[in-house]
């Protein structure tokens, strides 16, 4: 069994399954996303170079493990995820990554408390549900003030809830904050089916 089998066997789907049981509306999910959701979502960390990478609601780690692998040792990992357990289960499986328990809207200032500025963070990967975007301030435009102007930022949407109101406000509102957004096709091997919406050059942002 590979490190990433064994990340997958220790983080798998039952505690996945507990977590959407006690609060279904921020876990959104009831099994982790699958290896080809996961190498979508992950495609914009760069090989080269040390990059720095922020994960938003790893969960069970299924994107965790992809960026592990893509990274290979290089850069800065950082984690954010508000569930105590799943929290807890990415510190013990991934010692190298940076895991902070905190809210993702607090975004900025949680990564200025780890010495990263903004406009400097390469790569963000979004594993949150929709309803994580209906606060305020509105986390899109907390991720496009972190940043760097060549960042990327990635996130997911199951097909079947695209067409519902908070998920298209969700791409309004990636459009409004970023000059490029680019839906992927249906990636059919993960339940349920899933889009990616990858977002390029953040436009600037009014002080937080």
């Amino acid at each position: 069994m590979s490190t990433d089998q064994q990340h997958g066997a220790a983080l798998g789907g039952g505690p996945f399954l507990r977590e959407f049981l006690r609060s279904p509306l921020r876990t959104a999910a009831v099994r982790p996303s699958s290896a080809r959701l996961a190498a979508r979502m992950v495609a914009g960390v760069p090989e080269r170079g040390q990059p720095v990478v922020v994960e938003l609601g790893a969960g069970t780690g299924a994107f965790t493990s992809a960026i592990q692998r893509r990274l290979g040792g290089r850069g800065r990992h950082v984690v954010v995820e508000l569930n105590d357990r799943f929290a807890a289960g990415i510190a013990r499986a991934y010692p190298s990554v940076e895991v902070v328990r905190d809210d993702a809207v607090r975004l900025p200032h949680l990564l200025a408390g780890l010495g990263i500025g903004p406009g400097t963070v390469d790569v963000v990967v979004s594993g949150l549900p929709w309803i994580a975007y209906a606060g305020q301030p509105p986390l899109v435009e907390s991720v496009a003030r972190v940043l760097s102007p060549a960042g990327v930022y990635t996130q997911f949407a199951y097909t079947w809830t695209r067409w519902a109101p908070p998920a298209r406000r969700l791409v309004e509102g990636l459009r409004g904050a970023f000059e490029e957004v680019v839906t992927s096709t249906t990636v059919w091997r993960n339940l349920p089916p899933a889009v990616v919406h990858l977002a390029r050059r953040p436009r600037p942002q009014p002080p937080a």
